[in-house]
């Protein structure tokens, strides 16, 4: 396809975008458990508002655009508190959480450089933690090892201490892991880790804008913040559970000065001085003011109102899978994520006929496995997914035609001559 020589009207861009949707998932209807975090209409208004008001500026230059630094700042120290550092962390926003991730492995791999003059250096991460940490060891030329899962799918803190050597440059936890929705055994992670000079990294990407909320709400979680003496870094994306729209992370470390191994500066060009906090240099300035915006049009009372929402979705559906005698959960999630698997049935089979029905989930495999998240508006429909959970277990062929998949379709690129 080649640029038109003629431009079009505004009408009939807007149809032809318009024709392209048609075969997208239905957020709004609540028809995806995942890649959309949708807290409802007035949210929706809200970020789009605040988003489209600064729309065509850019956070590459804080001179021009003072006000996006300030509600960078903002967002970062309002995630801070949050999480427990109080005034013993700091950060910076970044374009979601494979970035965030990113910049904490860089982090630490640049200061174990400057500290101890490792050259290489180690990456330890659970055999769960997300594959933004496996791109992260790639492109930083680290060494990846991987602790071993127990048969109950969880991470166990004694399979820490054998892995660790003096090259180990930070070893990492999630809270929760993304596959099953269990929060990491942080607390004793953290111990292990620290008694041989290590720093842990926790992956709140996914749980960060949750879990404090669920504490705050009786749920037992395990400590997993920066309460924990020992975790030096962590990453929170405020476009999952906290409703900004996509492009808006935020990662934080302890102590503050840490963050000058994260940050680039480069100085011998006629440009000028040349700084940039994360990976980006031009950032997109509509994710930066939707996440400073939701942060205040929800405040502590909205987060905490849409927690209990997202959770009573979730035990609906944990409850009700559990309730069929050939589908269950995998594991005990912590939170909101859930992971619906069969011994008697293909899941994937399953998934293609509950897909054929206009449900869109991911998938997953070792075990297969259905994979749901939860927000506040499957308050509306979990029971209608559950019905026709019920009919596919029942009528689906007898295998799946589809792979388990998580981002983007690189097929043709991988397969290219």
């Amino acid at each position: 396809m080649q640029i038109p020589k003629q431009g079009s009207s505004l009408d009939d861009v807007m149809a032809r975008l318009k024709a392209l949707q048609v075969d997208d998932a239905d957020y709004h209807n609540a028809r995806t458990w995942g890649l959309i975090y949708n807290a409802g209409p007035e949210v929706d208004a809200m970020v789009q508002a605040a988003a489209s008001d600064v729309i065509l500026e850019n956070a590459l230059n804080p001179f021009a655009f003072p006000s996006l630094r300030q509600m960078q700042q903002d967002v970062v120290a309002m995630t801070g508190h949050m999480l427990h550092g109080g005034d013993e962390v700091t950060g910076a926003m970044s374009s979601g959480g494979t970035e965030s991730i990113f910049l904490a492995v860089k982090t630490a791999r640049d200061r174990v450089r400057a500290e101890k003059g490792i050259a290489k250096g180690r990456l330890v991460i659970p055999r769960t933690a997300h594959p933004a940490f496996v791109k992260a060891a790639h492109l930083l030329d680290l060494d990846l090892v991987y602790m071993p899962l127990g048969e109950d799918l969880r991470t166990r803190a004694a399979d820490l201490e054998p892995l660790l050597t003096d090259d180990t440059v930070l070893c990492v936890a999630s809270a929760p892991a993304y596959p099953h929705g269990m929060v990491d055994p942080i607390e004793e992670m953290a111990a292990v880790a620290q008694s041989r000079g290590v720093g842990l990294h926790v992956d709140a990407c996914l749980g960060g804008f949750m879990l404090p909320w669920l504490e705050r709400l009786g749920y037992d979680i395990p400590p997993w913040d920066f309460r924990v003496p020992g975790v030096v870094s962590m990453s929170a994306d405020v476009h999952k559970y906290g409703y900004a729209i996509k492009g808006a992370s935020v990662v934080l470390h302890r102590p503050k000065a840490n963050v000058r191994y994260q940050i680039f500066i480069y100085t011998d060009w006629p440009g000028g001085l040349y700084g940039t906090q994360g990976f980006l240099g031009t950032k997109p300035a509509a994710p930066i003011a939707a996440a400073w915006a939701v942060l205040h049009f929800l405040g502590e009372e909205g987060y905490l109102r849409l927690a209990a929402e997202t959770m009573d979705a979730a035990k609906r559906l944990i409850a009700g899978v559990n309730a069929m005698p050939d589908a269950h959960i995998w594991g005990e999630p912590d939170m909101s994520v859930v992971a619906i698997g069969s011994r008697v049935h293909d899941i994937l089979a399953v998934g293609d006929t509950l897909n054929d029905r206009n449900w869109h989930f991911d998938r997953q495999e070792n075990p297969a496995a259905l994979h749901l998240m939860a927000s506040p508006r499957h308050k509306l429909n979990v029971d209608e997914f559950l019905a026709d959970l019920r009919y596919a277990l029942d009528n689906h062929a007898e295998k799946s035609t589809r792979a388990a998949t998580y981002g983007d379709d690189v097929s043709e690129q991988a397969n290219a001559r």
